[in-house]
């Protein structure tokens, strides 16, 4: 199963034992071998990284950890294909453009009927691969699509009924654990997984809140500022860090800014 990582922070930070750690998932020999990536919002814009190779041995991976860009938010992706072929194109983060500004979504799970879904859409936003992963963001898109007409982004309020509809839809399909960012607004959104023990069962998705007050940063989380003021909060599919993680309820959402829960 594929592995999901969001890093939000209030002031610039870098990854680099989590994502590293994280990376390790997709390590040759084992299950999430197929494709990985990393998407770092840059204001209004990312800068996104990925390719259908293995994680753990990457030299892109070495490369982003070298570079230590620090960065206010992160998605990352690890790939175990169940859907369309090992390819650029079918690797995650997603990422379209809608009203100004770069979107970026990474699923975990799988939506075997969503074709149909898909097929009776606006078909404003087209898949460049074969997932059905890459099916429901356009999904997404087209519903968040109005929000967006406007000059002014549209509020909180707005966009968290969308997803949650969104969310709701998306669960009898399959297994739906998902991450989307608008660069404002993180939602993560919790479901089941396939366990160590095999069983499919909740979480689908783990959280962690830190603030830092002259602390030590939490393990895996270099921060760039050292800043008393500094807030984080990660998102990971199985918690990748020391500390107290806590699951997300089957069917929980919740919304990061800056480091923070909003919702």
């Amino acid at each position: 199963m594929c592995e999901l990582f969001c890093l939000s922070a209030r002031l610039p930070a870098e990854a680099t034992f989590s994502l590293k750690h994280f990376a390790a998932h997709g390590a040759p020999g084992g299950r999430n071998v197929d494709g990985w990536g990393v998407g770092f919002h840059d204001g209004r814009d990312v800068r996104l990284y990925k390719e259908p190779e293995p994680a753990g041995d990457s030299p892109w991976m070495l490369f982003i950890e070298q570079r230590a860009l620090p960065t206010r938010l992160l998605i990352s992706h690890i790939r175990r294909a169940t859907r369309g072929a090992n390819s650029h194109a079918n690797t995650q983060p997603f990422a379209r453009a809608l009203g100004g500004r770069m979107h970026l979504f990474a699923h975990n799970g799988r939506f075997d009927t969503i074709d149909g879904r898909f097929a009776r859409s606006g078909r404003h936003f087209l898949p460049v691969g074969e997932t059905d992963s890459e099916m429901a963001f356009c999904l997404l898109l087209e519903r968040l699509a109005p929000l967006w007409e406007n000059a002014a982004p549209p509020s909180l309020a707005a966009r968290h009924a969308v997803f949650a509809d969104f969310a709701a839809e998306m669960r009898p399909l399959g297994i739906a654990n998902f991450l989307y960012c608008d660069g404002d607004f993180v939602f993560g959104h919790g479901h089941r997984r396939t366990q160590a023990d095999g069983i499919v069962a909740p979480p689908g998705l783990w959280l962690r809140h830190r603030h830092h007050a002259g602390t030590p940063a939490p393990p895996g989380v270099a921060i760039a500022t050292g800043d008393a003021d500094q807030e984080i909060t990660l998102l990971a599919s199985v918690p990748v860090t020391e500390g107290d993680w806590r699951p997300l309820d089957e069917g929980e959402i919740v919304v990061v800014a800056a480091g923070e829960l909003v919702s």
